[in-house]
């Protein structure tokens, strides 16, 4: 199963509240099959710019990062159930490209031979 990265602002809640919304998306996800690797709380900040979503102008957030491997059929549908939820600001789901791991990043390479050819004076 390929791996993805979701990037989630949620708009800006009390502890509890944050809790319920990230475990009906990671719920969510599992229900389809998903396998969840880890989430990561980033921590609330102000938004670039405001960003109105369901009638409401968020000009802060809570930013995470959940690391999961699914199915990329599911992607579609899941996004859909995402951008539908009133505590989800902003949904964003990235590839995330698992490196080879017999890939060598800095093998020196041989030097070439020097031609033997005599000088002229």
């Amino acid at each position: 199963m390929p791996r993805y990265e979701l990037t989630l602002i949620l708009k800006a809640m009390q502890r509890p509240e944050t809790v319920a919304t990230l475990r009906r998306t990671v719920e969510t996800l599992i229900e389809r099959g998903a396998v969840v690797r880890g989430l990561e709380n980033l921590g609330e900040r102000a938004l670039p710019y405001k960003i109105s979503k369901h009638g409401i102008r968020h000009t802060r957030g809570g930013y995470f990062l959940l690391d999961f491997h699914s199915q990329s059929e599911i992607l579609p549908a899941f996004l859909d159930h995402l951008k539908r939820d009133v505590d989800v600001v902003r949904p964003t789901v990235l590839s995330k490209e698992t490196a080879a791991a017999n890939t060598r990043c800095c093998v020196p390479q041989p030097e070439k031979p020097k031609d033997a050819l005599p000088r002229r004076k």
